[in-house]
């Protein structure tokens, strides 16, 4: 006979211990349990994340530890904690798991591929957090379950519970604790569900590398002739609007790796931004928000229960989970290819960038390692020209390791399986903010449409001097002279002079990352 499930192991006993609910259990005791739970008219549970409506980088820390001290890229974003610190917040974890009725575990996958997915165990206190981490991690079927055994690595859910601010190291009641040598993940003062998913990526960012395995913060799909293709990009770049494509079969959306296998989805379960969602614009997520979904901090009509997309005095970061499944057209098992193709999406405000060039793998690792985009004026408090924004590998939040880590690795698997690599701008063309337009996004798809068609490879390119770029001279359904940024501006001069202040931001951004760094890529970035 099977030995009854428990958590003696880790100093929990709950008088009520609740494994790999059903969605329908989970509704029913959300429902009775968390008074923020409704059902939508749509099925989908809609629930509230408390005060915390987004992540908290600055109360992240990873446990800094003999073994595992030189790997880590210290700094603002991987912060370090001592390991007697993270015992203390792990024992005040337990003991508040202890004071609770029920405790809710879940035992589930992250990677798709066999050979190097990771079991991972979610111990947590809300239904919400439960049915949350069901959709985001692969579900093992009944069998798996079984003989599922000891994770590979353990979250400790207690975002209901504060951490003591005045222990060492914290500033906050928020603390998000990592340790590499406990294989231990917690969570305190914060029930904010995305947190749980990013600490899973942070973790596959450190442990996957290790094993020759490049860990991306990138959507995939894949063309019917089994080409894969993966879109980096940061907020407001169109990375979700262009890899969801009628005519190609979905990976994932947000996490991958890139194996001697080819690529494979972290994730098993989607989690998009709903601000402003419609039907027409979005139709694969929106048709995804049904029973199964959780919907997080979304504003609802109290007595017919639907739900206002355009309504964000909750916060701008909506948000809906759920299983990749519910998305209409996708490749299962999530698993691809070698790509064919890699997509740098950026918007560039400045309008400097061209609508797309071909890259060196050499490049390719520069612009990886910048992941550039800038901020539209207008579009937060205080800005009135577009900012500059730079985030490593195009998901510097989550990166453990030195960047050059990650881009080594890209160049490696570029050069290895032919990889073709594009800069794709989504932004601004003929002129800045305010004096030029934006691309029309059927000019990017038709972009993106030559790309997947093998068209635009065998073009031929003219080069665009300061950054050192690739053009095109002609591509299917784009005007021609939209192409070379420099001659589609008014004033030609007035763009070398845009064109040398962008690159000396970027210039001004590497220098982080060391002068070994900077040395061996110098060539491929902008020079002035």
């Amino acid at each position: 006979m099977e030995a009854k499930f428990n958590l003696d192991k880790y100093g929990i006993h709950p008088k009520k211990l609740h494994r790999n609910l059903s969605p329908a259990q989970l509704y029913s005791k959300a429902l009775r349990y968390d008074l923020s739970a409704v059902i939508s008219d749509k099925g989908a549970l809609i629930v509230r994340s408390g005060e915390k409506t987004g992540r908290s980088p600055n109360d992240k820390r990873i446990v800094k530890e003999p073994n595992t001290q030189d790997d880590i890229w210290w700094g603002d974003i991987n912060i370090p904690m001592d390991g007697n610190t993270f015992r203390i917040n792990r024992q005040r974890a337990i003991d508040y798991f202890n004071t609770k009725t029920r405790i809710y575990v879940v035992d589930g996958f992250a990677g798709w591929d066999k050979n190097y997915r990771k079991k991972i165990r979610v111990i947590c206190t809300r239904p919400y957090h439960a049915l949350f981490m069901q959709n985001m991690l692969i579900r093992p079927n009944t069998d798996e379950l079984k003989v599922f055994g000891n994770p590979d690595y353990v979250i400790y859910n207690a975002g209901e519970f504060t951490a003591n601010q005045y222990t060492s190291f914290m500033k906050t009641k928020t603390s998000i604790d990592l340790s590499f040598e406990d294989n231990e993940f917690l969570i305190l003062g914060t029930q904010y569900a995305g947190e749980m998913k990013k600490g899973i990526f942070s973790i596959i960012n450190y442990i996957m590398p290790k094993q020759g395995v490049l860990s991306m913060h990138c959507s995939a799909n894949e063309g019917n002739k089994g080409d894969v293709s993966l879109f980096f990009g940061l907020s407001g770049t169109g990375k979700t609007t262009l890899s969801a494509d009628s005519n190609r079969a979905l990976i994932g959306d947000d996490e991958h790796c890139w194996s001697d296998n080819g690529v494979y989805n972290v994730e098993g379960g989607c989690y998009a931004k709903v601000a402003a969602l419609s039907k027409k614009k979005e139709p694969e997520i929106y048709n995804a928000i049904k029973f199964g979904t959780v919907l997080e901090n979304v504003a609802y009509d109290p007595r017919t229960h639907k739900v206002d997309y355009e309504n964000t005095l909750i916060t701008e970061n909506t948000r809906a989970a759920y299983p990749i499944e519910f998305i209409e057209k996708i490749k299962t098992p999530c698993v691809g290819g070698h790509p064919k193709n890699i997509i740098f999406l950026t918007c560039d405000a400045f309008g400097i960038l061209p609508p797309v060039s071909k890259l060196s793998a050499k490049q390719a690792m520069y612009h990886f390692i910048s992941g550039y985009t800038a901020k539209i004026a207008g579009t937060e408090m205080g800005i009135s020209e577009p900012v500059a924004t730079f985030s490593t590998c195009f998901g510097a939040a989550f990166m453990v390791l030195h960047p050059f880590e990650y881009a080594n690795l890209l160049e490696q698997k570029i050069n290895k399986h032919n990889t073709n690599v594009w800069l794709v701008n989504t932004g601004w063309i003929g002129g800045g903010f305010k004096d030029g337009n934006r691309i029309a996004l059927q000019y990017t798809r038709a972009i993106i449409d030559a790309i997947h068609d093998g068209s635009l490879a065998k073009e031929t390119f003219n080069k665009l001097e300061i950054f050192n770029l690739d053009i095109p001279e002609k591509i299917n359904n784009v005007p021609n002279d939209i192409l070379n940024p420099a001659l589609f501006w008014k004033d030609e001069n007035q763009y070398w002079k845009s064109a040398k202040k962008l690159a000396k931001l970027f210039v001004d951004n590497y220098k982080q990352f060391g002068t070994d760094t900077t040395n061996k890529l110098i060539k491929a970035g902008p020079r002035l």
